[in-house]
């Protein structure tokens, strides 16, 4: 079985005795999250293609990383080794279903029951207000060294700014490190803005 992405849509292809195909995750059993999760990594992958991310940015990093990971976990649910084609680069790695101790552990996140782990608040918050001060200085000193030259300029440099960012920050906000990251570039850029409609006042 091999996992792809195809015009933002995760599908799993495999041969049968008619050739091959490609089914929706939504159409095997597999669970509900893990059908959602595959669709949902698939549409951020094609995101980052369309805008040309180089190979070595963050996101197409986060890809990547994200893709094995939910190769590794339909391998365990499918207890078969599954192709996964990474979509930025095109290349195919094969991930083998993990040992029984693992497996054990993947279905349980599969079905219901999940222990979690507590939420470390205060380190993540001095993360995100650190991260939101660094962002929002930025986008306030280049918004206004641009506005100095043309307003519009300075409106464009927004727009490709939070552009560029997008794709990486909803790839980290549901990881549990840099999720804290993503919500403090979030906060930084509106948080500028506010501060440039203030200095327009």
């Amino acid at each position: 079985m091999e996992l792809r992405v195809r015009d933002g849509r995760a599908v799993l292809a495999g041969e049968d005795e008619t050739g091959e195909r490609e089914v929706d995750p939504h159409s095997l059993p597999l669970g509900a999250d893990l059908a959602e999760a595959l669709h949902e990594w698939a549409k951020v992958a094609d995101a980052v293609v369309r805008t040309e991310t180089p190979a070595d940015g963050v996101a197409s990093a986060l890809v990547r990383r994200r893709g094995k990971q939910l190769a590794g976990r339909l391998a365990a649910v499918m207890n078969a080794p599954v192709r996964y084609t990474d979509p930025v680069s095109g290349e195919l790695v094969s991930v083998d279903a993990p040992e029984e101790v693992e497996r054990a552990a993947v279905q349980t996140v599969v079905g219901e029951e999940q222990e979690v782990e507590p939420t470390p608040w205060g380190t993540g918050l001095t993360v995100s207000f650190i991260t939101a001060a660094i962002v929002t200085v930025t986008v306030v000193s280049l918004s206004l060294g641009l506005g100095e030259t043309s307003r519009w300029l300075a409106l464009i440099a927004n727009v490709l700014v939070v552009g560029g960012l997008a794709p990486s920050v909803w790839l980290g906000r549901k990881v549990p490190v840099w999720r804290w990251v993503s919500y403090g570039v979030v906060t930084g850029v509106l948080v500028a803005w506010v501060v440039l409609i203030l200095t327009l006042l």
